[in-house]
């Protein structure tokens, strides 16, 4: 066998190693530095020289900052896994933690400030950032929601684009607005407004929440 085709023991092909390498390094600079000077100053170069690769390489990989961005973030709130424990509530519960867990995260919790930032400046990464971040999400989620349905815990006319809503929106109400705590406490009574408010009418109930049925007075006398 000549050289070329023994390689020499201990040997490997480099290629693969090196490019995920390459990737990892890059994400996580681009990370680092949006956590420092948010999305807008971010630039390619300085992410090349944190990163200890060329521009080159970056734009092998993304055409424009927009998909940097996006799949970097995009590796740390990574795919949802979809729940079945067999009831609605359990099922929500898992969702809520999986989330306060995440954002609980001091590098999640930062970033996310800045992204939303961006996506209200920037109409194209905006686009990118649903269509990356939230699309599959929601769609795994509202899973969740038919199978309530099905069981018989949630409502059969049940707004789920609302229910959605709900499950995330006292997270990150507190996250970028109030500050207040994203806990297990958080997460139990996110899951039993949805369970209450949604649950189905109960038979006989009156269709109008919150009023009292009026009563008839009696006049005979």
């Amino acid at each position: 066998m000549s050289a070329m085709s023994d390689p020499r023991p201990g040997s490997r092909a480099v290629g693969r190693p090196r490019e995920a390498r390459a990737d990892q390094a890059i994400r996580a600079a681009t990370l680092e530095l949006m956590a420092e000077q948010g999305v807008q100053a971010l630039r390619m170069c300085d992410v090349a020289t944190r990163a200890g690769v060329g521009k080159a390489t970056i734009y092998r990989r993304y055409r424009s900052k927009d998909e940097l961005v996006t799949d970097a973030v995009g590796g740390l709130v990574s795919e949802i896994a979809v729940p079945d424990t067999g009831a609605t509530r359990s099922d929500l519960l898992a969702l809520m933690n999986e989330a306060v867990e995440l954002y609980s995260n001091t590098l999640a919790a930062g970033l996310l400030p800045t992204v939303v930032d961006e996506m209200s400046r920037n109409t194209e990464f905006a686009e990118i950032a649903r269509d990356r971040f939230l699309t599959g999400r929601r769609a795994a989620l509202r899973e969740v929601f038919k199978r309530g349905i099905d069981r018989g815990d949630l409502r059969r006319d049940l707004d789920v684009e609302l229910a959605l809503d709900v499950l995330g929106g006292p997270l990150f109400y507190r996250l970028m607005i109030t500050g207040g705590p994203i806990d297990a406490r958080l997460a139990t009574n996110v899951v039993e407004l949805i369970l209450r408010g949604f649950a189905p009418a109960t038979p006989g109930a009156t269709k109008t929440p919150g009023k009292r049925p009026t009563q008839t007075k009696d006049k005979r006398k």
